[in-house]
């Protein structure tokens, strides 16, 4: 049988103290004092950012920037409750946010697919909403809380066919994410931000002048494939355009990323949806659509998921993996 999102009552009453708890603390860090450049942002729609989502981003980047932990004059924000799929385009769910130029920008981003793991477990997402997050290892869950962007690293992934004739080398940056508390197994679950960008369809090309050329002479080639706005394997996805910007702007100068919504605010609003409550009179938030959607979120913890994962991998070995095909006609 498939696990069901039941929560203890205790755990929930414990959540919505929790919940009360951040916001409060929250408040006392000045973050509701918005600029009044800024109010103008502040809403439910298309683009712009609701209020608890700002108030933890400011207060985190305040903090930070107290404490001599970021210099950077902007600071990131995404509400992962917000729909991904628009059905004609992608929702703006991600947030750039530099108050000393007065620039506020919001922009697609992508979420966890989590995995579907048949009997043993469902935790899968859909391309609209997010239902489930997590911080489980291998769970391709996002996890909301608190992050501070990290290093950079550039991988070469192959070669794409540019244009007739003509091969383009595709090398991806990743932006590295540290967490905490919740979030702070993010070095170790390789959490970060990258360019929703990959190659499909890999096979071996023979190109023994390519400075990636293995021993043999030969490099990877595919097709390259854009899926912004889609899932990931938990990461932080954005469109190649928009993850240049992001990724310059943070290199060697870091900052804060706030993501929305935690494990806390998770299992509140849980609580509260399975109940039937108004989540706005218990002082909650989601968005709206998608809480329609998925009727409840779910979280799952490391301690819970993990050791499913772990059964499952015991119960189901990996194949050896096959070797890469020769390209042909290529």
């Amino acid at each position: 049988m498939r696990l069901r999102p039941i929560l203890p009552d205790v755990l929930c009453v414990f959540c919505l103290v929790v919940v009360a708890s951040l916001m409060s603390s929250f408040a006392m860090a000045g973050s509701g004092d918005f600029p009044s450049w800024l109010t103008a942002h502040i809403g439910d729609g298309d683009g712009q950012i609701a209020p608890v989502v700002l108030e933890r981003a400011r207060a985190l980047y305040l903090q930070k920037e107290r404490d001599g932990a970021v210099r950077n004059p902007c600071y990131f924000a995404m509400d992962a409750t917000r729909p991904n799929d628009l059905g004609g385009g992608s929702g703006r769910r991600f947030y750039v946010i530099c108050e000393s130029r007065q620039s506020f920008r919001a922009i697609p981003a992508g979420h966890g697919g989590g995995r579907d793991l048949g009997s043993a477990a469902d935790f899968a997402n859909g391309r609209r909403c997010v239902k489930n997050f997590g911080n489980a290892m291998d769970s391709d869950l996002t996890a909301g809380g608190a992050y501070v962007t990290g290093e950079t690293k550039t991988s070469f992934k192959g070669y794409y066919r540019a244009s007739p004739g003509q091969n383009a080398v595709f090398t991806r940056t990743f932006l590295q994410f540290e967490g905490e508390g919740e979030t702070a197994n993010a070095r170790e679950r390789k959490i970060g931000g990258h360019a929703a960008a990959t190659l499909k369809g890999i096979c071996l090309l023979k190109d023994p002048n390519s400075a990636y050329a293995n021993p043999n002479g030969y490099v990877p080639f595919g097709n390259l494939v854009e899926y912004s706005g889609g899932r990931s394997d938990g990461c932080t996805s954005w469109s190649p355009s928009d993850a240049r910007q992001i990724i310059a702007m943070t290199r060697d100068d870091p900052t804060t990323l706030y993501i929305y919504p935690s494990a806390a605010d998770v299992h509140a609003v849980a609580r509260a949806a399975m109940a039937g409550r108004s989540l706005a009179g218990a002082g909650l938030y989601w968005n709206a659509s998608c809480l329609r959607d998925i009727r409840a979120p779910r979280y799952w913890s490391r301690e819970t998921l993990e050791p499913i994962l772990a059964q499952y991998e015991r119960d189901h070995p990996r194949p050896p993996p096959r070797p890469i095909p020769i390209c042909r006609g290529q």
